[in-house]
């Protein structure tokens, strides 16, 4: 008796394991795009966290500030990569069910 619910049970593991592969590699060419001062620069992170393009306007780039636009690129990118976490996470608690599982991502 015992013996078929472990089966059972390791067959949604692996249909789990399956699907959240699939998830990962769709989430990888999905994006989400942060931008800063106003569409000054534009940052675009893949689900993945990396960043897939940086676009600067030209009247961002100010030789006498250049700290300016170092923090405009800052606040872009990391609010990019904020956006691209939360997208995965809502998409992985979709498919656990709201469970959180140690060690997923």
């Amino acid at each position: 008796m015992m013996g078929g619910n472990m089966n059972k049970m390791m067959k949604q593991v692996q249909k789990m394991q399956q699907e959240m592969a699939r998830m990962q590699e769709e989430l990888a060419n999905r994006t989400v795009e942060a931008t800063a001062g106003g569409g000054a620069v534009k940052v675009v992170a893949s689900g993945r966290q990396e960043i897939v393009s940086i676009a600067i306007k030209p009247e961002a780039v100010d030789p006498e500030d250049v700290e300016m636009l170092q923090d405009l690129l800052l606040a872009a990118v990391n609010e990019a990569l904020r956006q691209s976490q939360e997208m995965v996470a809502k998409e992985m608690s979709k498919l656990t069910g709201g469970l959180s599982i140690p060690g997923l991502f």
